[in-house]
């Protein structure tokens, strides 16, 4: 089907997201199963035992969960302070939390450490760029938060974004009013159904289904099915394996029968252009290490150029690092989602 649609359905009890485009699945959000801090979730810590050599200090979440706080200069044991989850920890480590809050919707950023009012740079109309920020300064009059304007702003009914600038404020207010010296959780993750509407509704969908069974009636199945394969198709035959490891994600690009220097650069621009959706659909990140099918070194600088490209339009932050003596491309991606679990 051509067009973008998002699909909202259940797995297993837990809420899941498609988004479709034309026909092909380019992202997918399944709840976790497990009940370890996720990204985004706020809780009210307390400071306990900290790690000089790391610069660092462990923190209790409460219900015997934990997180580490990197920058710990003046917070000492005992001390209560509210914190945010930023990324999913690796392996059994604590996962990394800071004291910068962000509560993030659709329309809007609340930053409550940086004051002051911005538009997403994206909106370049300058008459757009003006009505959104005398709608955010009305909103805001008074307020010493900061605001930033998402591009889902653009062109949008000013009482929506006043509306959801109002949601944002009111959930950032009371989390910033506990001041509880006991660890709890203060405002969960989001949900996938939370996440597709706030991250994929820019541009527009042609269409958003909300029902259980419509990844049934709209045959997503067979897409879901294929993540539990680390087999990725390429174009012309090829081929590549994405396979998570306990310390890193190993790819390994492969050109199918045909073992021509040509075929072999084709493949490897293929599975560059690829490498981005494979991730994001199977939940991987940390340390990335591409093999790639036999590659010249003067070709290197072309790989690097496309494999750029493709990450830019990623939502996903991913750090190209460069090649090893055994010329494998290292990658380092952020760890917003847990590896995918199919039942």
């Amino acid at each position: 089907m051509k067009g973008t649609q998002i699909l909202l359905d259940k797995i297993g009890g837990r809420e899941a997201a498609a988004l479709m485009v034309d026909g092909q699945l380019q992202d997918f959000l399944l709840d976790a199963s497990t009940d370890a801090p996720m990204p985004n979730a706020i809780y009210r810590a307390v400071a306990d035992r900290p790690l000089k050599g790391m610069h660092g200090i462990m923190l209790k979440l409460g219900n015997g969960q934990t997180g580490f706080l990197k920058e710990a200069r003046g917070i000492r044991p005992g001390q209560a302070l509210t914190v945010q989850v930023s990324t999913f920890a690796e392996g059994r480590k604590a996962p990394p939390v800071t004291t910068r809050l962000l509560f993030k919707s659709r329309y809007v950023i609340v930053t409550p450490d940086a004051p002051g009012i911005n538009v997403a740079r994206s909106i370049r109309d300058e008459e757009e760029r003006v009505r959104l920020l005398e709608l955010a300064h009305a909103a805001f009059q008074g307020v010493a938060h900061g605001l930033i304007l998402r591009s889902a702003c653009a062109e949008e009914d000013a009482e929506d974004i006043l509306a959801d600038i109002d949601r944002m404020l009111a959930i950032c207010t009371d989390v910033l009013a506990v001041d509880t010296p006991e660890p709890q959780l203060l405002l969960e993750a989001p949900s996938a159904s939370e996440q597709a509407w706030a991250e994929w509704t820019t541009p527009a969908p042609d269409e958003i289904v909300r029902d259980t069974g419509c990844f049934e009636s709209h045959d997503i199945w067979q897409h879901i099915e294929a993540l539990k394969s680390p087999k990725v198709p390429l174009e012309g035959g090829a081929y590549m394996y994405v396979e998570p490891t306990r310390a890193l994600v190993a790819v390994d690009v492969n050109t199918g029968a045909n073992f021509s220097p040509a075929a072999a650069l084709k493949a490897n621009i293929a599975a560059a252009r690829a490498l981005p959706r494979a991730l994001r659909l199977r939940g991987l990140g940390g340390q990335i290490t591409v093999d790639f099918a036999p590659l010249a070194k003067k070709d290197r600088r072309q790989i690097e150029q496309v494999i750029k490209a493709a990450f830019k339009k990623d939502s996903i932050e991913t750090m190209i690092l460069g090649w090893t003596p055994l010329s494998h491309l290292e990658l380092q991606r952020k760890r917003t989602r847990l590896p995918l679990e199919l039942p």
